[in-house]
């Protein structure tokens, strides 16, 4: 199923990934990142009467700005807006015109963002972006069909998004690629993976991805799934243990990461096997204590893993407007850019933006981006960490660069 490169990782020791990890508290890093409209559902980043060149391109973001998962939303969106920024040479304008941006808060919520796209969709914008919910994600993606409009997803790593219609996009990474980039700590001759993880479309594609990565290959796939709602682990814990894998993959997201990864610990789940999982936003760093140094955490962006001009400008432009780069900064930035490349070549006629998108190639925050022509697939390069102790805190530690062809994931047919 998978490109040879990517089967090639099965020896069966598996890995975890998860595109977050412990948080404290909801609140942890829901600060002022540069966020400037904590308040309405509604608020607009610039008016039509201050366009100078015409009508204003219209621009509807989705997102998270309340809800568990905020603070990843307000990385996203100062990404987002650094990204315009960039993209349009700190003018906001393209040809004259105004990208006028209108944020709407899904609050983690489907309906809430459903309900949000239906309304825009109404008022006649042809793009639609954001959201780092799985779930949301791929009930946007239906609406572009629907109605026929560029929609261009978030930090959502759900897989079904690569290939699902032709109107839909994505600014950041996916599961498979996630799994792929563990593979880089695979060796030896282990067969048992056990997936730990959410029973929620990010848990549940996340194990979709070891088995179409590893379990293809021929490990042995199984999974303990917890309740999205759960806030005791340790049966849970227990149940992981007892299956007696050869290697752990944890996919998990949101504010009860912190009392997940106790839970394992006071199970003594490190001693079982190899641990792996994703790297999450800083706020996660310390949360994972003394447990930080048993595991081994792929990646997807730290501000000190890539270095190139872009990722340069986008740390200045946030530190500048206030805010820190963090996990999904470079997802919004990337979505900054795609917008304006879209709208400068296809005016709005979502056709044209659609074929100004396939199949291309840019610089963006982590290098080289490509987007896959056939199935929309946003092909990057994906990193490997270590947490290390600095004072009293820990910080990332570059591993390794993982090359984009080498985490590229299958393509689908579906678009």
């Amino acid at each position: 199923m998978a490109r040879s490169s990517l089967l090639a990782l099965s020896m069966a020791a598996v890995l975890a990934l998860a595109a977050c990890a412990p948080s404290d508290s909801n609140d942890d890093s829901n600060g002022d990142n540069g966020s400037n409209d904590n308040g309405s559902n509604d608020d607009t980043a610039a008016t039509a009467e201050d366009a100078g060149g015409g009508e204003p391109f219209k621009v509807g973001i989705i997102y998270s700005e309340t809800g568990p998962l905020a603070a990843y939303g307000e990385q996203y969106k100062a990404g987002l807006e650094a990204g315009i920024d960039y993209a349009t040479d700190g003018t906001g304008e393209i040809d004259g015109r105004e990208v006028e941006i209108t944020y709407r808060d899904d609050a983690g919520n489907q309906d809430t963002a459903v309900a949000a796209a239906k309304d825009l969709i109404g008022q006649d914008y042809k793009i639609l972006g954001g959201t780092i919910v799985s779930g949301i994600a791929v009930a946007m993606a239906d609406q572009a069909e629907q109605n026929e409009i560029l929609y261009i997803s978030g930090p959502a790593a759900v897989d079904a998004l690569t290939g699902v219609n032709e109107y839909t996009f994505r600014s950041g990474r996916q599961s498979l690629q996630d799994v792929a980039a563990a593979g880089a700590f695979l060796e030896g001759d282990s067969s048992k993976v056990v997936v730990f993880a959410q029973d929620n479309a990010f848990g549940q594609g996340n194990l979709a991805a070891v088995e179409a990565v590893l379990g293809a290959g021929g490990a042995e796939v199984s999974s303990v799934l917890v309740p999205e709602d759960a806030t005791e682990f340790t049966p849970f814990a227990a149940q992981l243990k007892s299956d007696e894998p050869d290697m752990i993959f944890v996919a998990w997201a949101g504010a009860t990461s912190a009392n997940m990864w106790q839970a394992l610990e006071q199970q003594d789940v490190f001693d079982v096997a190899p641990v792996v999982t994703g790297l999450g936003d800083s706020v996660t760093f310390d949360a994972y204590g003394p447990v930080a140094e048993n595991i081994s955490f792929l990646n997807h962006y730290f501000p000190g893993a890539p270095d190139n001009d872009v990722n340069t400008a986008m740390i200045e432009a946030v530190e500048e407007g206030g805010g820190t780069p963090d996990l999904f900064t470079p997802d919004g930035f990337v979505a900054g850019q795609m917008i304006v490349h879209a709208l400068t070549e296809g005016d709005e006629d979502v056709n044209a933006m659609i074929d100004a998108l396939e199949g291309w190639e840019f610089q963006g925050p982590k290098g080289d981006y490509t987007i896959r022509e056939s199935d929309h697939a946003l092909l990057q390069d994906m990193y490997t960490a270590r947490l290390v102790a600095d004072g009293d805190s820990w910080m990332p530690e570059l591993i390794d660069t993982v090359p984009a062809a080498d985490v590229a994931p299958p393509e689908t047919s579906g678009k």
